[in-house]
């Protein structure tokens, strides 16, 4: 079965289409190390949570909005391989974030369930 990357943030409302440009620009270089497909989306209905919810999670902003974005892969093989080259792309590299990477959240998936 396939892999996934998923990501969470919070990125400053304002920045939205900065923001759609910055995944667009790192969309080709994942899909050119062999990423199957990668999706944004951008948050419009996300619940505040007391103990935990995603905009809990990313520390949200009043002027922010919660992302939610994943990449899928072949496999974890494809993943690792991919992943390692675009981390070392100097076209991401170079890239400015147009939100703060260190509330981002993160990780890989193994799919166990696709129907």
């Amino acid at each position: 079965m396939s892999y996934i990357d998923g990501f969470v943030a919070a990125v400053p409302t304002a920045n939205k289409e900065m923001y759609l440009q910055h995944a667009q620009a790192a969309a080709v270089v994942f899909k050119e190390f062999g990423a199957l497909s990668v999706v944004e989306t951008w948050g419009d209905d996300v619940p505040e949570g007391k103990l935990t919810s995603f905009t809990l999670a990313v520390q949200r902003k009043s002027d922010e909005t919660v992302i939610f974005s994943w990449i899928t892969w072949r496999d974890k093989q494809a993943r690792d391989n991919g992943m390692k080259k675009a981390m070392e792309d100097k076209r991401l590299t170079g890239m400015e974030m147009p939100f703060d990477g260190k509330r981002m959240i993160y990780g890989g998936f193994e799919v166990v369930l696709d129907v």
